[in-house]
């Protein structure tokens, strides 16, 4: 990583570019094209991210950027096929539980866990109101016409019956 980085930071300079300009122009921190020169892969956050900054840069200072990235994922192939097996499961297990402490997390004090609740359609709760107002309208209805039906009592009737 030590040999892209000198590479880099040779091109830099024979240009005539400052770190402080070209950080301006790529959207970096000049730190990070001061660690990219320098060849810090540990400062950097992720190596997978490191591979396009060489590009972007590579590519800024007109040199042959497919051929930069290819020496760094030889690098990188290096660099990985260093790690143990034990080293790899520890970081596996790492993660996992690091995956469970942030599901049970609450972002915000004011943020309550809610439980999951039963889900009604809109479409089925208008058709249940709907419904009930039919068999309401049908009961008044039905109760305004059954007085009609009730056989009235007249006066002739009374007396004939005497």
């Amino acid at each position: 990583m030590k040999e892209i980085g000198e590479r880099l930071k040779e091109t830099r300079e024979s240009i005539g570019v400052s770190i402080e300009e070209a950080a301006e122009d790529l959207k970096m921190r000049p730190r990070q094209i001061e660690n990219l020169e320098a060849g810090n892969v540990d400062e950097f956050k992720d190596v997978f991210y490191l591979k396009y900054f060489i590009r972007d840069y590579a590519k800024y200072l007109g040199l042959d950027y497919e051929e930069m990235v290819d020496e760094y994922n030889e690098y990188l192939f290096d660099y990985t096929s260093k790690i143990s097996l034990n080293d790899i499961k520890k970081a596996k297990k790492k993660m996992d539980k690091k995956k469970k402490t942030q599901q049970k997390k609450i972002v915000s004090p004011y943020t309550l866990e809610r439980k999951k609740t039963f889900f009604v359609s809109p479409f089925v709760t208008y058709g249940i109101i709907v419904l009930l107002l039919l068999v309401i309208g049908y009961c008044f209805v039905s109760l305004i016409n059954h007085d009609d039906f009730v056989p009235k009592t007249s006066d002739t009737e009374t007396n004939v019956i005497k």
